[in-house]
């Protein structure tokens, strides 16, 4: 049978209650000590020595076998190299002594952050980028004989995906309609779902679930942040001054609309051109408006 077939971590050993194992123990100790006096007492030495002898034989049978599970710990098992099963009930277990050796694992939480990787986004603009990855082994026997060292498999794997992750797409939100429409900054939650399907997607083969994965750190590189912050600062003002012109638009409209609504004020095309340059040089100026009496005619 192949490993794979038995890679089911609900397959059992021969394992039980080591408390019901110890007592049982403690009382075969108390029947041989009591064996052993009432024999040397009657003068039967033979049969004490028989007593002793059976009495160390079953004490050096039974005390290899105990093994303690904490809370959130399973124990893999072997026989001379074989597969044998999964115990991963907590508390104090007792087992065949053959079983050996019993490998531990913890199937609680971990989580690390990855190291900071230097990667050309999906335009080509050098970033860096880490992230925060919370795993946890689900099916002992995978992590155990799958993988030689199941920690470093999943931090290894994570570096490969986040950096797959980030040459995907583009560092600035809406740079790049063909790649989802998503980009690195402007849209982390679902960024951190890719990541997690693709991280998800390296070890499942090892029996490790990833719980949660989120980026921890993107930036832009040393050597273009100086000038993508100028880019920034660029697009920024270029996207106030846009709010600011429909703003200023449809406050004019509405001053128009109302003066020419007004009693006795009639706009002739010229003083309405005038009137609507003025306002929008107004509001639309970023300094104070100086005024400017005009005691003639307009014409």
């Amino acid at each position: 049978m192949s490993n794979r077939s038995n890679s089911s971590a609900s397959r059992s050993a021969f394992v039980v209650s080591g408390v019901a194992v110890l007592l049982l123990l403690i009382a075969g100790e108390v029947l041989a000590i009591t064996g052993f006096i009432r024999n040397i007492s009657a003068g039967a030495e033979a049969r004490a020595v028989v007593i002793l002898i059976a009495s160390a034989a079953l004490t050096v049978f039974l005390v290899p076998g105990f093994f303690l599970n904490q809370p959130k710990q399973a124990r893999v098992l072997t026989l001379f190299g074989d597969y044998r099963g999964t115990d991963a009930t907590a508390g104090l277990r007792w087992t065949l002594p053959f079983y050996i050796p019993r490998m531990k694992v913890s199937t609680r939480l971990h989580n690390f952050e990855s190291s900071r990787s230097k990667v050309n986004d999906a335009v080509g603009n050098p970033i860096e980028i880490s992230a925060i990855v919370v795993w946890r082994v689900v099916d002992p026997y995978r992590a155990v004989f799958e993988v030689e060292d199941y920690s470093a498999y999943v931090e290894t794997q994570t570096e490969s995906a986040v950096r797959s992750l980030a040459s995907a797409y583009p560092y600035d939100f809406g740079l790049n309609d063909s790649h989802d429409g998503l980009s690195l900054r402007g849209d982390t939650s679902d960024v951190a779902e890719k990541m997690l399907a693709a991280i998800q997607a390296r070890v499942a083969e090892a029996g490790i679930e990833i719980v949660e994965a989120r980026i921890n750190h993107l930036a832009y590189a040393t050597e273009i942040a100086a000038a993508m912050l100028k880019r920034q600062q660029a697009s920024a003002l270029l996207d106030a001054r846009e709010t600011i012109v429909k703003g200023t638009v449809s406050i004019v409209a509405a001053a128009v609309k109302e003066l020419e609504q007004s009693d006795g004020m009639i706009l002739d095309p010229e003083l309405k051109a005038a009137m609507v340059a003025n306002l929008m040089v107004v509001l639309s100026s970023g300094a104070e408006p100086t005024p400017v009496i005009n005691a003639g005619s307009l014409y």
